[in-house]
């Protein structure tokens, strides 16, 4: 095997192996579980931080691939698509396994969560590196079968409840992926993804145009279950059940993120860009974003439960990408992709200080928050950040990705859209603001819910309250230094400078 092959299959596996081997660990083997956890994310991201120079240099993509059937191939391929979410995927995931293994330690069926917590991540990974149709669909329900155990990892009614309706959401979407793929097999063959100008292109002579479009719209309405477009997101707010971690995981690293990818691999990578918009497969989904962005923020702010309005927010936020794709022009898409990092730096902040609040303090309703920022500054610092970077506040990764999707939407011809990303921005202002006032200017309660001291030096556990301040800070970093070499507007740039060569 060559080294560009062995890359990608070692980036799989340096998460998947370590997840199989703490299956079999007894709870008490907390130091050896956490030895296999980090080792597993650190060598990841060593990986992948060795191969972005490479890739970036010298334009090459990595792959893996190994025939199972006549026509149907495992393929593992690591273009500069695959590289952004790999590399988000791979350095959030360190900082949650941090996080999880604090915010755990006390908790049952550790060996069983982080088994699956691993091979989810794998699943990601997978998604991301997937170099055709077959393969995507082998990680995307490998993720769903992964992420039901961490989702109802808690037992309670509620939470079963709230698993099983995970799974019939996730499930009938996975099975009508499976069908478009076998359809689309049938017609013209493997399918595997192209950087320029998508897979299809040249391949549908006489091809009837309405079986094209049929397929396309079941390839899109299976991967937007996961994306959480309306009227396909009513899994997502149940899931808040989950531990604080799992609910980072799914919506900054992991579920929504991986829904939201595969979209772009249809349209851009699939049909092409072109190909979409003449088959009429980009006008409704953008239709359908623009409604999702709306609602979404919509129903954000009439909850009260901090992590079920962060939910609703994730709904409104992840469709960023899929108006950015559907919006089918080069600058719009810049703007997509490279929210889907700075969504997920903001969006894992938030969750990871959700979690701090409810652990330390137990508050989980926003109308507990009054003066929790003299109790936790750092945390309630870390939250601001992320909070502002949501409303699109100057100069912090929101507003980069708010901007080049305006500018996008302009240049695509599709002005219309710039109303609804300012009304969107208006209403995340409308449901943080009053979180972020009641936090640092209103007076204290009496007292809190349920006080932990989990440090006697910090204000709540180390593990806890570094990752936020980490995520924190590359929030501001990927605006401040948006027009730097290494920062993700840059890649996402090289990304469509690929897709759309000039």
């Amino acid at each position: 095997m060559s080294w560009n092959g062995a890359v990608p299959l070692t980036i799989l596996l340096s998460s998947l192996l370590p997840g199989l081997a703490i299956f079999f660990l007894g709870e008490e083997r907390h130091r050896t579980r956490t030895v296999l956890n980090l080792s597993g994310a650190v060598v990841k991201v060593a990986l992948i931080g060795a191969m972005l120079i490479g890739l970036y240099q010298a334009e090459r993509a990595f792959t893996f691939r190994l025939p199972l059937l006549p026509g149907i191939d495992f393929l593992l391929n690591i273009d500069a698509l695959a590289m952004l979410f790999v590399s988000l995927s791979g350095g959030l995931w360190l900082l949650t396994t941090v996080y999880a293994i604090g915010y755990l330690e006390e908790s049952p069926n550790r060996s069983r969560f982080f088994g699956f917590f691993s091979v989810c991540v794998s699943a990601t990974v997978g998604i991301a590196m997937a170099g055709n149709l077959f393969t995507l669909f082998l990680f995307y329900e490998l993720l769903t079968l992964s992420t039901y155990p961490l989702v109802v990892h808690r037992g309670t009614p509620a939470v079963l409840n709230a698993g099983r309706l995970y799974l019939t959401y996730t499930l009938g979407g996975g099975a009508t992926v499976l069908g478009a793929v076998v359809w689309l097999q049938a017609l013209v063959g493997p399918v595997e993804f192209i950087e320029t100008g998508g897979a299809l292109v040249g391949r549908t002579a006489g091809l009837d145009p309405r079986a094209l479009t049929a397929i396309g719209a079941l390839l899109l309405a299976g991967f937007a279950v996961k994306a959480a477009v309306v009227p396909l997101h009513g899994w997502l707010p149940r899931a808040m059940v989950a531990p604080a971690p799992v609910s980072a995981l799914l919506h900054a690293v992991a579920v929504v993120k991986a829904g939201a990818f595969a979209i772009v691999r249809v349209v851009h990578d699939v049909f092409g860009a072109e190909m979409a918009r003449d088959l009429g497969l980009t006008t409704p989904l953008a239709a359908a974003a623009a409604t999702t962005i709306i609602l979404g923020s919509l129903w954000a702010l009439r909850q009260t439960d901090l992590k079920r309005r962060l939910a609703y927010s994730t709904v409104s936020q992840v469709s960023y990408i899929v108006l950015g794709t559907a919006l089918a022009g080069p600058v719009a898409l810049v703007g997509g992709l490279v929210h889907l990092v700075h969504q997920g730096l903001m969006k894992i902040t938030l969750f990871f200080c959700a979690g701090n609040l409810a652990e330390t303090l137990g508050i989980h309703d926003i109308r507990e928050l009054r003066g929790v920022g003299r109790r936790m500054p750092w945390t309630m610092a870390a939250f601001t950040v992320a909070a502002l970077g949501m409303m699109a506040a100057p100069p912090l990764a929101g507003f980069v990705s708010e901007v080049h999707l305006g500018l996008g939407a302009i240049e695509a011809g599709h002005p219309w859209a710039v109303p609804v990303l300012i009304v969107s921005a208006l209403l995340n202002a409308a449901y943080f603001l009053p979180i972020v006032y009641a936090a640092w200017f209103r007076p204290p309660a009496a007292r809190w819910p349920q006080e932990r001291v989990l440090s006697p030096r910090l204000e709540t556990r180390a593990s806890l309250l570094f990752p936020p301040l980490i995520t924190a800070a590359f929030t501001i970093f990927a605006g401040v230094l948006a027009g730097s070499i290494v920062s993700p507007l840059e890649w996402a740039q090289l990304v469509v400078d690929r897709e759309f060569p000039p």
